[in-house]
C-alpha cells in the first residue's frame, strides 16, 4: 500500500517503496523547495527514492535551445529532455498531466527549475506530447521514475518501472 505524505508546496508523494525510502526523500524534497531559488544543484540532496511526486511542471523557453545542461549535452528541443532539482541526472520518468491524462517519457539531463513550487521543467516537444501548451504554461503532473542511477554506478528501478513500453 503507497504511503502518501504531503509536502506543502510541491503537493503529494506517493510511494510504493519503504517508509524509510520515503521519509527520506520526503525531507530531501521539503529540504530543496526550502532553498532560495538561486541555490545551485550542488547544494540540494538528491532524491534516490524513485518515488512518485505530484507538482507544477512548467517547459523550457526557446533562449534555452542549444545551450549547454548540465549532463554536458545541448538542449534539443525536440528531445525527452527534461530538468528536475532532487532527481540524479540519467534518471528516466515517466511524466503524466493530470488534466489531460497523457504521458510521456523524460531522461533528467539538466538541474532547475529555479523557479519555487515547480518540480520539473520540459522540453517543448514532451510538453506538448502531454498537452501542455504555450498558452497554458503550467501543468500539474505526476513524475514517477522509472530509473534512478545510484552513487554506487547501480541502478534503482523507480514507481514506474512496470509501466515502461519495451
Amino acid at each position: 500500500m503507497p504511503v502518501v505524505v504531503l509536502l506543502g508546496v510541491v503537493g503529494v508523494a506517493a510511494c510504493t517503496h519503504s517508509a524509510e525510502e520515503c521519509t527520506a526523500a520526503e525531507a530531501a524534497q521539503q529540504y530543496a523547495q526550502l532553498l532560495p531559488v538561486a541555490t545551485k544543484a550542488r547544494d540540494v540532496r538528491p532524491d534516490l527514492s524513485g518515488c512518485k511526486r505530484t507538482g507544477i511542471a512548467s517547459f523550457y523557453a526557446d533562449r534555452f535551445t542549444g545551450r549547454e545542461m548540465a549532463d554536458g549535452t545541448r538542449m534539443n528541443p525536440n528531445a525527452d529532455n527534461a530538468a528536475s532539482r532532487t532527481l540524479p541526472l540519467g534518471t528516466t520518468a515517466k511524466v503524466t498531466n493530470l488534466e489531460t491524462g497523457q504521458s510521456a517519457e523524460v531522461t533528467i539531463q539538466d538541474r532547475g527549475p529555479y523557479v519555487k513550487g515547480r518540480i520539473i521543467d520540459l522540453s517543448p516537444a514532451t510538453a506538448r506530447e502531454i498537452g501542455l501548451g504555450r498558452q497554458d504554461g503550467l501543468a500539474t503532473v505526476v513524475v514517477a521514475p522509472i530509473e534512478v542511477p545510484l552513487p554506487d554506478g547501480g541502478m534503482k528501478r523507480g514507481a514506474a518501472a512496470g509501466d515502461r513500453t519495451p
